[in-house]
């Protein structure tokens, strides 16, 4: 299992209690925002809309919140931003290869903070396309273990057109095809279990072992990213076991 998955889910986790909640509601905000601007106010027939609120929620985003975002992504309520999707390629620490996705209403101070954030931390940037072949667009589940197993998330998602099901330490990955994401998180409420998210995703095909060093490393530079308002997600292909990930968090 790539250590991005492990670090991804590791801050999830850490989320609900960090001192960056802020950060992570603006963040879900924008995404409802940007749903709705594309696809339309109404969850049921909106389902990247559905999955923008479903996190969001899971979060503790109050639901005014929420509805206000539906309403300014609508045209409802005057105040919504002109978001623009850009993706920025680079490489960290170690050579591992990083996949900045950024959701702006100013493409210079995006470019600008991405820039500082990976020379500060032992990143380059790169060319478009010397490092995104590296990764594959994938739907992806992450659903709380709470005494269920593998077997049980399969048994739920295998007709719906799961490709694997990953254990990461108290929350199951389920990988699809984008196309599926929808069928494989109706296949989860059909068999009344719960789900924190579901959203398209990077994942990597290629993998760079890292070792605690390198691990703390890169780690410091998804950080310092994540830390910029303009950036939304970040992916990378760095691969960590299960005893490097203790020795990093503890």
């Amino acid at each position: 299992m790539s250590g991005h998955s492990k670090w991804a889910t590791t801050k999830h986790k850490k989320a609900v209690i960090d001192a960056k909640r802020g950060k992570l509601f603006a963040k879900l905000i924008k995404n409802i925002e940007v749903a709705c601007r594309t696809g339309g106010a109404d969850p049921d027939g909106n389902p990247t809309l559905y999955d923008a609120i479903q996190k969001a929620r899971k979060n503790s985003v109050p639901m005014d919140n929420i509805d206000r975002a539906v309403k300014r992504g609508s045209g409802a309520e005057s105040g919504g931003s002109d978001w623009e999707t850009i993706m920025y390629e680079g490489y960290g620490p170690q050579g591992v290869a990083v996949l900045i996705e950024c959701l702006t209403d100013n493409r210079n101070r995006a470019a600008g903070e991405v820039r500082v954030a990976m020379s500060r931390n032992g990143g380059s940037m790169a060319d478009p396309g010397s490092v995104s072949y590296l990764f594959a667009r994938k739907g992806v589940v992450l659903v709380p273990a709470d005494g269920l197993t593998e077997d049980d998330i399969l048994l739920a998602v295998l007709d719906a057109g799961a490709e694997e099901v990953n254990d990461l330490d108290g929350t199951f990955e389920v990988i699809c095809e984008p196309t599926d994401l929808v069928a494989v998180r109706t296949a989860l409420q059909d068999a009344g279990l719960d789900y924190d998210s579901a959203e398209a995703s990077f994942i990597p095909s290629v993998t760079v072992p890292l070792e605690a060093e390198g691990a703390a490393k890169i780690f410091r530079l998804l950080e310092a990213l994540d830390d910029s308002d303009d950036v939304q997600n970040v992916y990378a292909n760095f691969d960590v076991s299960d005893e490097v990930m203790a020795q990093v968090n503890g």
